[in-house]
């Protein structure tokens, strides 16, 4: 890892800089992707299935019968993992389930907010070289808590056209019975569009490669919702005196194997710190089984040294981190000045893997500095608000006034005139 020691402000901006990825290359091919599918449908799917995948497939739904094999795939040990993981993510959920707010902000004018659950939502589990059955339990269990009524599925599949035995139990284990065999941009696409099999949904979940990421970003700007922007994983560990420069290291290593655009920060306030954690960084590594990936992530991570506590927080805040792991003295007074990040996570015992997996809050957060402005999906990213207003004959006689004066403001004389005639009536 490059070591750097109190970088003055001007530099701060090349530092904060993640991964470099020249979309432009594939952007063309995954609108084509986009475009096949919402004219060809399942033809498109099961066709590039084959050509992208090197797979066959004969049809496109999970059965009832994969369902059962993968529950007795799936040892005692995962199945209790889960099922510990899922109590813990359905109470942190649940509690943040939103209310009707009601007021009558003057006589005879009621105003209501209601939230309502998205009827129809899309899930986008990552296959390849780690099926994340982990994301099934951050999606699903919120989607189902919020009353989402119908939940869609899309992953893609092995070599031999099977979905991960683990995915396939998570999704079971949290109520979704729709599951696809479908991966990449096109299974956006088909969430997007609809095709003969996959349903079409109104709102789309999940992490995925430049591809997935692509896509989501293409149909957004069309016909459907995405729960946000996203890019390669990411973690920054702030660190002093208090801090384990093992289990720093550690932190680093858990983003990094993620993939190889994947970045890794430690930022401590002592260069002797961040030697060891460079050093520690390189001992853990070698036993890693993931270290090519590691390898190349480990390319454009790096260590800060700040000599003051302020600059620290404030490289933080310019960061905006998808995951923040606190290691400092008075580490929740450090907390409440940080303004941008996705997750946080305080003390020397809170690693982000807890997070990832069990401790009960979302892992799909923003990445790549979105932080500053998006939030990690939660109950109201399943959910939308709707206001409701009743105005009685009491209320439009005293609010008409106003309504006629603004509206005859802005130039809109029917505006003003809704309002006059139901005066001149009453």
């Amino acid at each position: 890892m490059n070591i750097y020691q109190n970088p003055e402000p001007q530099t701060w901006a090349s530092l904060c800089r993640r991964a470099e990825q020249d979309n432009s290359l594939i952007a063309e091919r995954v609108e084509s992707i986009v475009e096949r599918v919402a004219t060809q449908g399942d033809a498109a799917l099961l066709a590039l299935a084959e050509q992208i995948d090197g797979v066959k497939l004969s049809s496109l739904a999970v059965t009832e019968q994969e369902f059962s094999d993968a529950e007795r795939k799936v040892s005692d040990e995962v199945k209790a993992a889960i099922e510990q993981a899922v109590n813990n993510i359905e109470a942190f959920h649940r509690a943040q389930l939103p209310t009707e707010v009601r007021v009558e902000t003057q006589p005879g004018v009621v105003c209501v907010q209601r939230p309502v659950a998205i009827s129809k939502v899309g899930l986008y589990i990552p296959g390849g070289t780690a099926p994340l059955f982990s994301t099934v339990l951050m999606l699903a269990l919120p989607a189902k808590i919020a009353g989402c009524g119908e939940i869609i599925l899309c992953t893609p599949t092995n070599k031999q056209g099977c979905v991960a035995a683990e995915v396939l139990y998570a999704a079971r284990r949290c109520g979704v019975t729709q599951v696809f065999k479908a991966g990449g941009a096109q299974a956006v696409a088909a969430m997007a569009y609809g095709t003969e099999s996959i349903p079409k949904v109104y709102k789309i979940f999940g992490p995925g490669n430049r591809y997935v990421t692509l896509a989501k970003q293409l149909v957004a700007g069309r016909n459907t919702s995405i729960d946000m922007p996203a890019g390669p994983s990411e973690v920054m560990v702030l660190a002093d005196a208090t801090a384990d420069a093992e289990f720093v290291a550690a932190d680093l290593l858990s983003q990094a194997e993620h993939g190889r655009d994947s970045q890794a920060m430690v930022v401590c306030d002592n260069m002797a710190f961040a030697e060891s954690v460079s050093k520690a960084v390189e001992r853990q590594m070698a036993s890693l089984s993931r270290a090519e990936f590691v390898v190349e992530s480990l390319k454009s991570s790096r260590a800060v040294v700040f000599d003051r506590r302020e600059q620290m927080i404030a490289f933080a805040n310019k960061y905006a981190a998808e995951h923040l792991i606190i290691s400092m003295a008075d580490a929740w007074g450090v907390a409440e000045r940080i303004t941008s990040a996705g997750s946080i996570f305080i003390g020397n015992y809170s690693p982000e893997s807890a997070g990832d997996y069990a401790s009960g809050t979302n892992h799909t957060l923003p990445t790549s500095g979105w932080a500053h402005s998006c939030s990690g999906v939660n109950i109201d990213s399943f959910m939308r608000k709707m206001t409701i207003q009743e105005l009685s004959p009491k209320g439009i006689a005293a609010l008409a006034p106003t309504i006629v004066a603004m509206a005859d403001a802005e130039g809109l004389e029917a505006h003003a005139n809704a309002v006059k005639i139901r005066i001149a009536k009453r």
